[in-house]
């Protein structure tokens, strides 16, 4: 064995060792709160500064430690480069640029009207930092799903713990390296961890708690914090509809598909489409030019190509090999299929017209597998997206301006888009979340910042105009000014001021 070799082994074993001594139990869980609460207490976490120079570091982060992320998704899921760069680290500097120009405005408190009842008077909403929150991130995006919401706690003045996820473990691995290099750690600390340490967290009283992830976890997640009354924030995911009209420009409709498809994550994106709808007459149509774009895009092998990432692990290769193989569904695939176990990556697969009570249209797919649902007409797609949990995002393709209306006035979906797949998610003025069991709360952007923010209210009074008509003996008189006044009725009110009627 070669020095190298043994010093490269020995650094192992001191990280593995390192790594023992930070597991987390609920003891030090506790203590681990108990800490970032006294930091929280000096109030340093609440100055412009402090919130400014943590946000500019973390810009930093992610431009000199880029190609150190690049690796470790690559290692975690084949991610090609330039996703790696355009979803994770982009969209993250993008985050804290929104932040720092938006910051200072969003701390001002906002002025707010008040009534004549309580005249003179002003009032305003001043925004303050939770306290103490906890972000649990999720495998798909591990960078800019756990750096995200950290800035958008950080923005608002609170201190806050991240617990990015196991199953990325390189991503994770490297945020708790490099977090604490670069960001107060008196205030911002990393825990890795699996069921155990995610559980130990989650016996604490947070101030919030986001976690993004799948509906089962979302509601062990919300259960724990029921315990202590903590709010939380729940990114989930969903069956995503994407509606295909016939009028559309099909080139650029289904580029744009198989760019929100398998584009994003080789379909492990909670904003993916999951499934078509569109009509019997169109859908061979449909269905040529996804397998030439198909083709065009990642060759006759796709099992081959760089430009898709794989699977995120076996557990979850073996689940979307289970979906395939159910009996209901293995004869309904018309492009695509192929899957290489040892590579852990499955290729691009087009499935027409699977029973509605199967398996894979049931469950969110979180693959590359992509249904096609036929119906008589395009209206009849609603009925169907209806009937089932409401989505995250909803896509829909067409040039009628009407179906348009009527798909944004019916359907209710964490988001929409017309015309395009997952972009709405790089508007940082739209609110990215879920709702029903797509999901809870929002963020991105100023939703990010009021997420961690109580939003308190402030009335002020000076000692003038003191109305004795609020204080017993409530005689008649008192009674008919506080009628008049709460009715506002002015006209009344100075009537009665003035004696009239008189009895």
């Amino acid at each position: 064995m070669s020095l190298t070799s043994t010093a490269t082994k020995q650094q192992v074993v001191k990280e593995a060792e390192e790594k023992k001594t930070m597991v987390v139990d609920s003891k030090n869980a506790a203590s681990l709160v108990s800490e970032l609460r006294g930091t929280f207490s000096t109030g340093k976490t609440r100055s412009y500064e402090w919130r400014t120079t943590q946000i500019k570091n973390i810009i930093k982060l992610v431009e000199e430690r880029e190609s150190d992320i690049f690796e470790a998704l690559r290692s975690d899921l084949s991610k090609p480069e330039l996703e790696s760069f355009v979803s994770e680290i982009s969209m993250t500097k993008a985050s804290c640029k929104t932040m720092l120009k938006e910051l200072k405005h969003w701390m001002k408190p906002e002025p707010a009207k008040t009534k004549l009842t309580t005249f003179p008077s002003s009032a305003e909403i001043v925004s303050e930092p939770l306290g103490v929150v906890l972000v649990i991130s999720a495998w798909n995006y591990p960078v800019l799903l756990s750096l995200d919401p950290v800035i958008g706690a950080i923005a608002a003045g609170n201190a806050v713990v991240l617990k990015p996820s196991e199953v990325a473990p390189a991503t994770s691995s490297l945020l708790a390296k490099l977090l604490p290099e670069y960001v107060d750690k008196s205030a911002i600390r990393v825990v890795e961890g699996a069921v155990a340490e995610t559980t130990a967290l989650l016996e604490q009283r947070w101030d919030k708690i986001l976690y993004t992830g799948n509906g089962k976890v979302g509601r062990i997640v919300m259960a724990a914090a029921a315990k202590h009354l903590t709010p939380v924030v729940l990114e989930l995911g969903g069956k995503n509809p994407v509606v295909v009209d016939s009028n559309v420009n099909l080139k650029v409709a289904v580029r744009r598909i198989i760019a929100g498809k398998w584009g994003c994550n080789n379909g492990q994106a909670c904003i993916s489409p999951d499934y078509i709808i569109t009509t019997k007459s169109f859908a061979p149509q449909l269905i040529d030019a996804l397998k030439s774009t198909l083709e065009e895009f990642y060759g006759k092998d796709p099992l081959q190509s760089k430009d898709l990432s794989r699977i995120v692990n076996s557990s979850h290769f073996q689940r979307l090999a289970q979906l395939l193989d159910d009996d209901k569904v293995s004869g309904k695939i018309v492009h695509g299929g192929q899957r290489d176990e040892k590579r852990i990556k499955i290729a691009p697969t087009l499935l027409l017209d699977v029973p509605h009570n199967s398996l894979i249209m049931k469950e969110e797919i979180f693959g590359p597998l992509l249904l096609i649902i036929t119906v008589d007409k395009v209206e009849d797609s609603f009925v169907i997206i209806n009937s089932r949990s409401k989505p995250l995002a909803a896509y829909l393709f067409t040039n009628d301006k009407a179906l348009e209306k009527k798909f944004v006035d019916s359907i209710s979906a964490g988001g929409m888009l017309i015309n395009d797949t997952c972009l709405h998610l790089a508007v940082h003025t739209l609110p990215f979340g879920g709702v029903g069991e797509s999901g809870m709360g929002s963020y991105h952007g100023k939703f990010s910042f009021d997420t961690f923010s109580h939003k308190k209210a402030v009335l002020y009074r000076s000692f003038g105009g003191d109305a004795s008509a609020r204080y017993p003996p409530y005689t008649l008189k008192k009674q008919r000014v506080l009628r008049a006044l709460l009715n506002g009725d002015i006209i009344g009110l100075i009537l009665t001021l003035i004696g009239w009627p008189r009895k």
